[in-house]
């Protein structure tokens, strides 16, 4: 099943022609803390990951990654958590132009935990919160009409003024022959029926509530629910006494979710017992955390549904989108992408005891990782200070104080600030800081928008050392999740074997740990200058990343030293073969003159991978020497910083205009992940 498959030939369309959005989502949209520490008891609880979060902004942000254009109607308080949220879900593509700031409330939170397979305790902090003040001058009957499809989730009819906005929205999308979705997303707490920590209870049945449930079952085209949630929404005691029910007050489509066994379409009459309507199976997996299956399973089935594929279709994709994040931590980024839904259906059905635990499934972890959309980056225009015994040798040498570096990088960031800001350059902007003199630069250097990479190793180890000791994932849960973590490793495809075993198993925790962590690798490879009796030639680069591809190690980026235009051939043709989802290559400087670099620039210039250039020495050792030695000022030292980057900005770009490539063709860049197939 390819989730970009084309629309149903045989039938016609279930939807308006000619509208700009696939789907607006309204209803809850926080933040969850889910728990790190699972099997705890939510008291024991020591440490949260903070996620996207609310049914509807789950199926909203579900249907933008599967490709959908999706749109959320929401509230967020004017706080930081509320432009996390809006962040978010623009990241990945999804439409907030009707998402308001309330300046009077807070955005809603959610805590919750992971005990085990059965027990998931959650705690809604929604006291008057943002996304329940939603109200019907949020948006106006235009934008529903713009729409193929309205999607609201219970929630959002609990209290008189979410039921008036929503009833509001329904009235427009009928009007306007726009498809209705209910998924019933039955929370007791959140309709005042339990003690106000109890966001675990799942049903409770209620005269009132499902009286409530029924009256708005008529204006909605398809309706989706759990077993308990249709026995809310009928009413009875039993499963298909509830559904016949419902379906007296509606003709919509009712897709009933199995949980392990897939779902039950009832497209008509409702059957005299659920095991005469057909199972759409699923995929049995391991679980993980329920918490979120169902928002996913919703995406899954939307993206079929509104690309009009037939309702098998539209099953088999949700049974998978559930199965995956029922084993993955957290919702709305455990969502999965077409690649990933495509690989992991064929995968299943070829071998289903190994998908079993498709959290340990390789293929499908890097799938996850690198086929969500990303920041995109065809050009990084790089200044590297990240230097550590460079610059303490540059304070001896001149008598300074090994404590002013610490200005001194700072001041870098003001010079690359200018310049930035001088040339147009948002976006392409490229920094390399250390944080044992540049802490303080990081600081200031992060949330700009540049691509930040941040070193790891210990400046000239061979074996491979990390700076801060063995436990390099320990290092890493104290970092920016937008910095790049960078590694320096001397490597040389034909070096003594124990040496190799041992900077390969080092490189291999660190690819480990970043996986982890979820920051981007960049290993920038020099083969060592101080073994000579080790072989020569200008393939040695090539043959040390062919080595790391063959080990299982798939950086997003590469740094590179310059190399004949015949090597970057094929480096290139390597980096298309092993790694298509490769974020590029990076040039580095080894204090080379200007003229030099340029030199080096013209030879990578028809290079198809390499996006730039992060150079340090040849910009910083003769304006920090001055500074440092009190010759010069804090402004002239920034000019001078300066005037190099820039010339090596202008001679990068003159070198790829004149080769015809103007700086941004690259078949290894991000590439449109919503249209991707896995052979």
């Amino acid at each position: 099943m390819a989730i970009t498959s084309t629309p149903n030939a045989n039938s016609a369309s279930r939807f308006a022609a000619g509208r700009s959005r696939d789907i607006v989502c309204l209803g809850r949209l926080a933040v969850d803390l889910y728990a790190q520490q699972i099997g705890s008891r939510l008291e024991d609880v020591a440490s949260f990951a903070k996620y996207l979060g609310g049914s509807s902004a789950n199926i909203a942000f579900g249907c933008a990654r599967l490709g959908l254009n999706a749109s959320m109607l929401a509230r967020v308080g004017d706080d930081h958590m509320g432009r996390f949220l809006t962040e978010t879900l623009t990241k990945e593509g999804c439409d907030v132009s009707h998402v308001r700031v309330d300046h009077e409330r807070l955005t809603a939170l959610v805590l919750l935990g992971l005990k085990d397979r059965d027990t998931f305790p959650l705690i809604f902090y929604r006291e008057n919160c943002a996304d329940m003040a939603v109200d019907e001058a949020d948006f106006d009957e235009a934008y529903i009409a713009s729409s193929k499809a309205l999607l609201i989730t219970g929630t959002h009819f609990s209290t008189e003024q979410v039921n008036r906005t929503s009833r509001r929205a329904l009235d427009y999308a009928r009007r306007n022959d726009v498809r209705t979705v209910l998924d019933i997303d039955y929370r007791p707490v959140l309709w005042g029926l339990t003690g106000k920590a109890d966001g675990e209870t799942r049903f409770i049945a209620n005269d009132s509530v499902s009286a409530h449930i029924q009256g708005i079952l008529p204006l909605f085209d398809l309706v989706i629910g759990t077993e308990e949630e249709f026995r809310i929404a009928g009413g009875k005691d039993s499963l298909i006494e509830s559904l016949v029910q419902v379906r007296n007050v509606t003709p919509a489509t009712l897709v009933v979710k199995r949980g392990p066994l897939g779902c039950q379409i009832i497209d008509g009459d409702v059957p005299a017992s659920i095991d005469d309507a057909p199972i759409h199976g699923g995929v049995e997996v391991e679980v993980l955390n329920v918490l979120g299956a169902g928002d996913a399973f919703a995406s899954g089935f939307l993206s079929g549904w509104l690309r009009d594929q037939p309702l098998e279709a539209c099953a088999s994709a949700a049974n998978a989108s559930g199965a995956l994040v029922v084993s993955r931590h957290g919702c709305a980024p455990a969502m999965p992408t077409p690649a990933e839904l495509d690989y992991f259906l064929r995968e299943a059905k070829a071998d289903p005891a190994r998908m079993r635990r498709p959290d340990r499934d390789a293929t499908l972890a890097r799938l996850h990782r690198v086929t969500p959309a990303r920041t995109a980056w065809n050009e990084v225009l790089g200044f590297a200070f990240d230097h550590r015994n460079q610059f303490f040798e540059l304070a001896q040498q001149t008598g300074a104080d090994p404590a002013c570096i610490s200005k001194l990088k700072s001041l870098f960031v003001e010079a690359v600030k200018q310049t930035e800001q001088a040339l147009g350059l948002q976006g392409r902007i490229g920094v390399l800081i250390d944080d044992r003199y540049g802490q303080d630069a990081l600081n200031e250097a992060t949330g700009r928008g540049w691509w930040i990479g941040r070193p790891v190793e210990l400046p000239g180890s061979v074996p491979l050392v990390f700076d801060h000791g063995r436990s390099v994932g320990t290092t890493l849960t104290s970092w920016p999740r937008e910095h790049v973590v960078k590694c320096l490793v001397q490597f040389h495809p034909d070096e003594p074997i124990e040496q190799r075993i041992e900077q390969e198993a080092q490189l291999r925790s660190l690819y480990d740990a970043v996986q982890e962590s979820g920051h981007e690798l960049l290993l920038e490879v020099i083969p060592p200058k101080h073994l000579p009796h080790l072989p020569a030639g200008p393939d040695i680069v090539f043959r040390a990343l062919k080595r790391l591809y063959n080990i299982g190690i798939y950086p997003e980026w590469w740094k590179l030293e310059p190399m004949e235009a015949s090597q970057w051939q094929a480096v290139d043709a390597l980096i298309h073969e092993r790694d298509p989802y490769c974020r590029g290559v990076v040039l580095l400087g080894l204090s080379a003159p200007v003229e030099q670099m340029i030199e080096g620039f013209r030879s990578a210039a028809q290079s198809t991978t390499c996006k730039g250039f992060t150079v340090g020495r040849t910009i910083f050792h003769e304006p920090s020497q001055a500074w440092l030695a009190g010759q010069i000022g804090d402004d002239e030292l920034i000019a001078r910083v300066r005037r190099t980057f820039e010339t090596l900005i202008q001679s990068w770009r003159d070198s790829r205009a004149t080769a015809g490539a103007g700086g941004t063709s690259n078949a290894a860049s991000p590439r449109n992940v919503h249209q991707e197939q896995v052979a």
